[in-house]
């Protein structure tokens, strides 16, 4: 009996280890890959920020010269300035966009699943596709101008003027706009119908029910969207790089793209790195406040009365 329970207990222990092994084999290439590709280079990077490397010459400890510098860089100065103003104008503007297009394709039409499909295509386009079309819509003879020009207003030249570059990039920026759109279309539709079948007994209007109801609900889908959105703008690039390249005069500068060029154009690897760690602090920041903040707006199923 005693034998019996031994060989048991030993194969018990057997199998666990049998077990324990092949967990490790098939998560081992996950954790190799993780640490390869991610952690080894933020660590690496943090040592080269404190360095004046330019990968043909030693490291120079410099300690934090780099992080000093970037605040006496004008052009780091004005791409921050930029990737700031984008990100306030082009976040707020795809939410309610966004929102109301969601609200309009929640009403139970015929047809109405086509609309969806045609809204929500234009996101699924590669950044590097929908780049290449603005470039030419946005040019002085581009489709934009020439839709203005059928109403007598002469269009600016909205990729060389300093003033008008941004708003540029807000254009394209619409036109992912679908994606968002579609998480907040399945967050109304999951709202239940008897609140507001109890809100038209209580004879209150679409647009009350609209704030005091489906706005609350849908609030968790409002906040991940804004996140994603702010950490998305700050980190620019494909569209800079590829229609404007940071100009005229920087005007469409923005931090990756000037990153991008410290590093591989100039070399400046130390110089860049520590571009990307002050970047990195600055959605850190920013996400923990609105994390914070979301307190006060963000009501999830159990919370709302």
């Amino acid at each position: 009996m005693d034998r019996s329970a031994t060989q048991l207990q030993l194969n018990q222990k057997k199998r666990k280890r049998t077990q324990s092994r092949w967990f490790f084999a098939f998560v081992s290439p996950w954790i190799i890959g993780f640490v390869c590709f991610t952690i080894g280079p933020m660590i690496f990077s943090i040592i080269m920020s404190f360095t004046d490397w330019d990968m043909f010459s030693e490291f120079n400890f410099i300690g934090f010269d780099n992080y000093l510098r970037l605040f006496k860089d004008d052009i780091f100065l004005k791409a921050l300035a930029n990737t700031f103003q984008y990100t306030l104008i082009s976040v707020p503007i795809n939410l309610l966009l966004s929102l109301g297009m969601a609200y309009l394709l929640s009403f139970h039409l015929k047809g109405m699943r086509v609309f969806r499909t045609i809204y929500y295509l234009p996101s699924i386009v590669p950044i590097v596709a929908s780049t290449m079309l603005f470039t030419r819509l946005l040019s002085s003879k581009g489709l934009v101008n020439q839709a203005l020009a059928l109403f007598g207003i002469d269009g600016p030249v909205w990729l060389l003027s300093k003033d008008h570059v941004l708003w540029s990039f807000v254009f394209l920026s619409l036109w992912g706009v679908g994606g968002t759109m579609i998480l907040m279309l399945s967050a109304i539709n999951s709202v239940g119908e008897e609140m507001y079948e109890s809100a038209l007994l209580d004879g209150a209007s679409r647009f009350r029910m609209f704030i005091s109801i489906t706005i609350p609900q849908i609030s968790p889908i409002l906040f991940f969207n804004l996140i994603t959105g702010v950490i998305g703008s700050l980190q620019t690039f494909t569209q800079v790089y590829m229609m404007t390249g940071g100009g005229p005069d920087y005007a469409s500068e923005m931090i990756v793209p000037y990153l991008y060029r410290n590093a591989f154009s100039f070399y400046r690897m130390g110089y860049a790195s520590a571009m990307a760690w002050v970047l990195f602090m600055i959605v850190m920041v920013l996400s923990l406040i609105v994390l914070k903040s979301s307190s006060l707006w963000v009501f999830y199923e159990e919370e709302v009365k």
